[in-house]
């Protein structure tokens, strides 16, 4: 792949500005588009943003053309308000995204997950990261590429007490020899990765926690390609 254009939904987010951010500086990239709820404050003469409606993709799906569809749409419970609403922006929003840019053709998606994501998990999060993988899969998509970083971190827009205790005992437990292929990974890091996930020519592919770190340490060499 060379000189591509790269479609970008969760640009504003923690992962997806960075990523958009790697995006525009990489040259193998000739276009950004972006599709998102708001504007991203970006000034580049690669990107073009188009402001969208999830709830309405007839409105903007014909415009998802491009070579790589880059998904890092999210948001928390706290934020959308219940476990519905989390699913509709989490899943519902991203499946309408995936499966225009399949039925537009598009041939490569990048997805980012959550480590321990499986469609059979009693936790929600998990077990709602784990249906979206397996829907896409379905989609018959010519490559997918699925991330699955451990906790994120990286600045943010509003504390998340919870994330933050999280952060804080998962590193104790590392610094005691444990759980070391599950330790935070700055969102910038996993931008990076995705970044390098979208050139490689499998198929098919899941990346766990310890893969991602090793994806975004690849991420400079790729660059030079």
């Amino acid at each position: 792949m060379s000189q591509c254009t790269a479609l970008i939904v969760g640009a504003t987010g923690l992962v997806g500005s960075h990523l958009l951010s790697h995006v525009l500086g990489d040259r193998r990239f000739d276009r950004a588009i972006v599709f998102g709820r708001r504007p991203t404050g970006v000034s580049h003469v690669k990107l073009s943003e188009h402001i969208v409606d999830f709830d309405a993709p007839e409105t903007w799906s014909a415009r998802l053309s491009g070579d790589v569809l880059f998904s890092a749409l999210g948001t928390t419970i706290r934020a959308a308000g219940s476990k519905a609403a989390q699913w509709r922006v989490d899943h519902t929003y991203q499946m309408e995204t995936a499966h225009a840019a399949a039925a537009n053709g598009v041939p490569c998606c990048v997805l980012i997950s959550s480590a321990g994501a499986s469609a059979d998990s009693r936790v929600f999060y998990t077990r709602m990261k784990g249906q979206i993988e397996d829907d896409m899969a379905s989609l018959g998509l010519a490559r997918l590429h699925i991330l699955r970083p451990g906790i994120l971190t990286g600045p943010r827009s509003g504390r998340r007490p919870g994330e933050e205790i999280g952060v804080r005992l998962i590193r104790a437990l590392n610094a005691a020899g444990l759980f070391r292929a599950y330790r935070p990974i700055h969102a910038d890091a996993v931008a990076r990765a995705m970044i390098v996930a979208a050139f490689r020519p499998d198929p098919f592919r899941i990346y766990e926690p310890a893969e991602v770190f090793e994806l975004a340490a690849d991420a400079g060499l790729q660059s030079a390609i």
